[in-house]
């Protein structure tokens, strides 16, 4: 769904997962550090919006998430994910009960299995799922911000900022009130800086929760009754996960960014060396320079100087092996 804030000054449309919105707007380095100060807002116009109604809404979704979520309360955020039976992940959540409806954005375009897994399992509960995407956009404004949410807005308060479930009709106007607009690139950037996982960048078909970190912020472990939850008690009580999270300072003087799926290896093997992981998402900073998340085997030494595709790695910790 192509966004109309396209037409915004400067815009250059983001490709692949996120097509529909800006990359940015002209200049990524003068976007960031407007979110960085609590100013502008991002566009996420191209994010699954999803919405649960009905009186059982909470205890349903409480055993199909990870998240303890029966007793929400109204106007608290959280995150959740949806397991397989084998505890990979499936989907991410980003939701907020408004008193009376869940309000819930995922990665684009995965609106449909999302539904499809949740009408499947509604049984006799008195629930109602709808796809919203082609009503509401989710507009971020960052941590700091003193801008109003509209009045009726859905609003979801989180320590990097605040997710807006915004009519489609108002996007327009809200950018001419609280702009400047950020793109795409500028958030991820701020996103790889606090080391958040995003479904589709540092997940793939076999990834579980306790490699990414989401162990701590999307999984409640005292909670069962879920798919995949064996997987999730196993690995917390009696082992480790197979791979970890790390945070990657790349070396500067490179023109290109490793790209997605670009190999790491030990800087000492040199680029003929045995695989040990991935890149997940690189981009530029504008303080910390090139920069990456990266997923590799739990024992990678930690203070090991790694290559990522040709480009020299220091890695900080992000999941402890």
């Amino acid at each position: 769904m192509k966004s109309p804030l396209l037409a915004l000054p400067g815009a250059v449309p983001a490709e692949g997962a996120d097509e529909g919105v800006a990359a940015h707007y002209g200049d990524l380095f003068r976007e960031q550090r407007a979110l960085a100060d609590g100013t502008g807002f991002v566009d996420l116009s191209h994010r699954a919006v999803v919405t649960v109604t009905g009186g059982d809404r909470l205890s349903w979704l409480h055993l199909l998430l990870t998240q303890h979520v029966s007793e929400l309360p109204a106007g608290r955020s959280t995150e959740a994910l949806i397991l397989s039976a084998n505890g990979h992940i499936e989907h991410a959540l980003y939701l907020v009960d408004d008193g009376e409806t869940v309000w819930m954005h995922a990665e684009p375009g995965t609106q449909e299995a999302l539904i499809g897994y949740l009408e499947s399992m509604k049984f006799f509960y008195r629930v109602e799922v709808a796809d919203r995407t082609a009503e509401f956009a989710v507009v971020h404004l960052p941590a700091g911000s003193i801008a109003e949410a509209p009045a009726g807005t859905a609003v979801r308060e989180t320590p990097y900022g605040r997710d807006l479930f915004l009519p489609r009709g108002e996007l327009e106007s809200f950018a001419a009130a609280h702009g400047p607009a950020a793109g795409l690139l500028a958030h991820e950037a701020l996103r790889v800086e606090a080391h958040r996982p995003r479904l589709g960048f540092e997940t793939d078909h076999r990834t579980i929760p306790h490699e990414l970190g989401w162990i701590d912020t999307a999984v409640h472990l005292q909670k069962g009754c879920y798919r995949g939850q064996e997987t999730v008690a196993r690995v917390q009580n009696l082992g480790k996960p197979p791979r970890r999270l790390v945070f990657l300072h790349l070396d500067g003087s490179e023109v290109h960014l490793p790209p997605h799926g670009a190999e790491v290896r030990l800087a000492a093997d040199g680029t003929e060396g045995r695989k040990l992981g991935f890149v997940t998402t690189s981009v530029r900073h504008h303080e910390l320079g090139p920069i990456a998340l990266a997923l590799v085997k739990r024992n990678v030494p930690l203070d090991a100087p790694l290559l990522a595709d040709t480009t020299a790695a220091a890695q900080e910790v992000v999941v402890e092996p």
